[in-house]
């Protein structure tokens, strides 16, 4: 039977569950259009702040609901209710506020307690009565740091059995922080198998980086003022360092990521730790806190504020020093929905090693909707382009949105990165930024071992348009050329540029030999339009100005063919001013022979026209305009007769529908080869780089 909700509790306290309730949350949205998170009882807010696993996944997946809509108590009412004798009175009460959410969601999230309260077993049974009276399947965290696998065996028996009285379906149990070998692993499946246990069991290993506190979280904790490196607050922070010794003796304790924890009137450790930064010899630590409310002198403020290098954070706290330390050890790292490098680690590892497949199928028997809205798209796009990771060269290199989208992508797996530069500044820029790029290939294409090669190519290539070998090696010194050219040798699978360069300068090298793909004689481009509740194909509204009907024709299959490779079913609607035969002109009548061109080459492609944009789209409209087309007003493709149509269509629509566009997605050539808007932000550097990996394992599989 299917299910609409999933609640999540853990067996104690720091527990990981938040990480494994952001994994879930991914999962679903891209199954379902309207997702809810809903925590019966959260913990006591502190003055205006939101809890912190409801914020994360409010803002994170930008959910569409109010966060008041999102709880129902906190740990200090609930308690007070049921020591009142009125548990029933609280249940109800979560009831209702939960059916409320179920009117008006497909699917809701439940997030059981934290276990900050002093009794653990208490909180235990009251998520078990929760789920059950919620009539939700319930899904297991438990800890498995420093713990055996007998330890976490026989703990999960324990857990078992506690939960039998509740008769609750418990679909699958997560072991997070995991030492776990697989061998380990395979026999505690089968241990809890011959039980009676059918829940599926996973193992996701320790990320020591997820849990640990950034200096954001240590400002939190501590109400601590920030007097330098603001910019650089999601420093992670490894451990404490006291010093109180003098800085010979200081020095020799550094260790890397500490935060270094001094009074404020001892500016000789605040200098030599900014010192110690600046220093290659020495670890980069985390930042200085300054204790006792005590702050450097303005001779010394001076000084640290036109200091050039790489921004330390550098805190304040009235606290005196061992009243902080005893605060400290009560900071521990939230996931922020800002901190885009924790969320991507989090995702990455729960899609590793947690088959979202297996467990959406226990919840979601039936299926899923039909309408498929941006999140699910995009989180489709990912699921695809990771599936068969490949080699995509990034000509831009040292551009800090290009670092910043490297680190989400090799963080999320989704395609092995190449990135072209001056292979010094590409790696000073992401230390400072606090990016973590080493898994990607950095090449400064002059210094290549392959220049030579390339250029000797570029020639043999051009040669015929008076390309000489001099002009050959100043060409591919560029690195959009250099690029392109791993992509025609095979030593890329695609490329990605624009961030930087223009469109002309991008997709220039791909149209001089690459080449177009058998059977077509243009490249064209597509539109991704992101609909709240559906994705639609616009076509082509960035490169070809007037097409021939016979370019029009090829357009429109391939435009259909790169719906497919993106799961949309294609629908090809060839767009006019006259639907049918309601309208003449030389315009209609290049529509006409583009689409009668069209249907000879793809006979079996769902495809009409002429038709006007609104019998394409509309149901209604189609049905008095072009009665039984399979076509008209289901249309998931539109092509359109020139590029100033195109254009301004899909501007048009992407205001006034709020739609997100993606693209323009290069099609025709026969490797992949996209350009990115200068203004892209990270989100759409991911997106290409996804939707080119795609491509390019599409354009493998049809070889």
């Amino acid at each position: 039977m299917r299910q609409n909700a999933l609640y999540i509790t853990a067996t104690g306290a720091m527990s990981g569950k938040s990480a494994v309730a952001l994994g879930v949350m991914q999962m679903l949205t891209r199954t379902m259009r309207s997702v809810a998170i809903f925590r019966p009882i959260i913990n006591e807010p502190q003055l205006d702040a939101r809890d912190p696993d409801i914020n994360l996944l409010i803002t994170h997946f930008k959910l569409d609901m109010e966060y008041a809509d999102a709880f129902a108590y906190t740990q200090a009412e609930a308690r007070d209710i049921i020591n009142k004798g009125s548990r029933n009175l609280l249940v109800e009460n979560i009831i209702q506020k939960y059916k409320k959410l179920l009117q008006t969601h497909d699917f809701v999230l439940c997030i059981g307690t934290d276990f900050l309260g002093k009794d653990p077993v208490f909180e235990f049974e009251l998520n078990a009565e929760i789920s059950a009276n919620l009539g939700c399947p319930v899904m297991l965290v438990t800890s498995g740091e420093d713990a055996t696998a007998r330890d976490i065996s026989d703990s999960l028996q324990l857990v078992m059995e506690s939960l039998e009285p509740y008769s609750l379906d418990v679909v699958a149990t997560i072991i997070n922080r995991s030492g776990l070998s697989q061998t380990e692993l395979d026999e505690l499946r089968k241990q809890l198998s011959q039980n009676g246990e059918n829940a599926l069991i996973y193992a996701v290993p320790n990320d020591p980086a997820i849990g640990r506190a950034t200096m954001n979280d240590v400002k939190k904790g501590l109400r601590a003022e920030v007097l330098f490196g603001s910019s650089h607050m999601d420093k992670l922070v490894g451990d404490y360092l006291v010093a109180a010794m003098h800085v010979d003796n200081f020095l020799n304790y550094i260790e890397k990521d500490q935060l270094i924890i001094t009074p404020g009137d001892r500016t000789d450790i605040l200098l030599a730790a900014i010192a110690s930064r600046l220093s290659s010899a020495t670890p980069d630590i985390a930042g200085v806190l300054l204790t006792g409310g005590l702050q450097p002198p303005e001779s010394v403020y001076r000084l640290v504020e036109g200091w050039s290098g790489s921004p330390l954070p550098i805190l304040s706290t009235k606290n005196h020093t061992y009243r902080t330390i005893m605060a400290l050890q009560e900071i521990y790292g939230l996931i922020e929905p800002g901190d885009t490098r924790k969320i991507n680690t989090v995702l990455g590892l729960f899609e590793h090693y947690v088959n979202g497949k297996e467990i959406a199928n226990r919840i979601l028997a039936e299926g899923k909707s039909n309408r498929m809205t941006p999140m699910m798209f995009e989180f489709e796009l990912i699921e695809r382009a990771k599936s068969d990771p490949q080699r995509i060269v990034l000509a831009e290199g040292e551009e800090e949105r290009i670092l910043r989208a490297t680190d989400i992508l090799l963080r999320r797996e989704v395609a092995e990165i190449i990135l072209l530069g001056n292979v010094e500044t590409i790696r000073s820029k992401a230390s400072a930024l606090n990016l973590d790029i080493a898994r990607a290939t950095l090449i400064d294409p002059v210094k290549s071992p392959k220049f030579d090669e390339y250029a000797r190519a570029y020639h043999e290539f051009r040669k015929a348009k008076g390309i000489t070998p001099e002009q050959a090696r100043d060409i591919m010194s560029d690195a959009t050329y250099y690029g392109t050219m791993m992509v025609k040798l095979d030593d890329a699978d695609g490329m990605v540029s624009g961030a930087v360069n223009t469109t002309a300068h991008t997709i220039r090298p791909a149209f001089e030999f690459i080449k177009t793909k058998p059977g077509f004689s243009v490249v064209s481009s597509v539109f991704l339009m992101c609909l709240k509740d559906r994705v639609l194909v616009f076509g082509d509204c960035a490169v070809n100005p007037n097409p021939t009907a016979q370019q029009l024709a090829e357009i429109a299959i391939a435009s259909a063919h790169t719906a497919q490779v993106f799961g949309i079913v294609p629908r090809v609607a060839m767009l006019s001013y006259s639907t049918g035969t309601s309208g003449k002109g030389t315009d209609v009548d290049k529509v006409v022979e583009a689409t009668k061109i069209a249907r000879e080459m793809a006979p079996d492609l769902a495809l009409e026209g002429p038709l006007q944009y609104d019998a394409a789209i509309d149901p209604i409209v189609a049905k008095t305009k072009l009665p039984g087309s399979q076509v008209a007003g289901r249309a998931t493709v539109f092509i359109f007769p020139d590029l100033n149509t195109g254009n301004n269509t899909y501007k048009a629509v992407q205001r006034a529908a709020q739609a997100i566009a993606i693209g323009p997605v290069l099609q025709g050539l026969n490797k992949p080869v996209n350009d990115l808007s200068r203004g892209c932000l990270v989100p759409d550097i991911v997106n290409t780089v996804a939707i080119t990996a795609v491509q390019a394992a599409a354009d493998k599989k049809a070889k």
